[in-house]
């Protein structure tokens, strides 16, 4: 299999999962042990590509947002989001800089990808039996902050899942409205991610050395495939739980462990 085309099918692969509670980065790093292994800064750039496809998506929303500041609804809205993103910032930035890498092996993966879907399970029962809430708290705004910092220590924990049951738990209960936070969140916290990365590389010198053919492929299709994603999932929670993602989850972190038992 070419590089490019190995390029297209990740960059499908992170369009698909990542707003999906499934865990982008470790679907991405499972499917690289066959597709063959990238850089940090490719998985980086094409998750902004999928940021992006959210952006277009939530254009009117964001637009609303910038241009109500005057509204003190808005005002707070975006206040929040904003501390939910400097959450994310000053303390995931240490953990990038003392040096975390990602994993080599999928074991870590599968046990976070089990261990996430049960508690998605457990959370979507609590929440059923809490009154309706939509109301985006500071204490939702902080947690969200810090659930995106997990995210990222523990891949397969899914930054959407760890960030939106999280609000679920401690006062959004509906799900269309803790999705709608997470997913505007995500919106700087992948930029800047993304914009890190770049710096890195360039200050490293390895701007050169990155295949940006296959990125700007990645990127695009990341783009592209999101941007449905993110369409169809609106939709689908309106009138459904998050339960059927918690199984597969739980399914395929169970079959990593059986099939690959020494964590290769």
């Amino acid at each position: 299999m070419s590089d490019l085309f190995s390029a297209l099918l990740l960059g499908i692969l992170e369009g698909l999962t990542e707003f999906l509670p499934i865990s982008s980065t470790g679907h991405l790093l499972i499917a690289q042990h066959w597709l063959g292994a990238r850089s940090d800064f490719f998985n980086i750039v094409i998750q902004a590509g999928a940021i992006l496809a959210i952006t277009l998506v939530f254009r009117q929303r964001l637009w609303s947002l910038a241009t109500g500041l005057h509204d003190r609804a808005n005002r707070d809205y975006v206040l929040k989001l904003g501390t939910a993103f400097l959450v994310t910032a000053v303390v995931g930035l240490p953990v990038r800089l003392a040096g975390w890498e990602l994993p080599e092996t999928v074991t870590p993966i599968a046990w976070a990808l089990i261990i996430g879907g049960i508690w998605m399970i457990l959370v979507e029962m609590r929440a059923a039996r809490l009154p309706d809430r939509d109301e985006v708290t500071w204490k939702v705004a902080v947690l969200v902050g810090l659930a995106q910092v997990v995210a990222g220590v523990f891949p397969g924990t899914s930054r959407s899942a760890a960030a939106i049951f999280i609000a679920m738990l401690f006062g959004l209960s509906r799900r269309a409205a803790a999705t709608e936070f997470v997913f505007l969140v995500g919106i700087p916290t992948m930029f800047a991610a993304s914009g890190y990365a770049f710096l890195e590389l360039a200050k490293d010198g390895k701007l050169a050395s990155e295949n940006w053919t296959d990125v700007g492929v990645a990127f695009v299709a990341a783009v592209i495939t999101g941007f449905v994603v993110v369409k169809w999932l609106l939709g689908y929670i309106k009138a459904h739980r998050f339960t059927a993602f918690a199984y597969y989850r739980i399914a395929l972190g169970a079959a990593l462990l059986l099939f690959l038992p020494a964590g290769n």
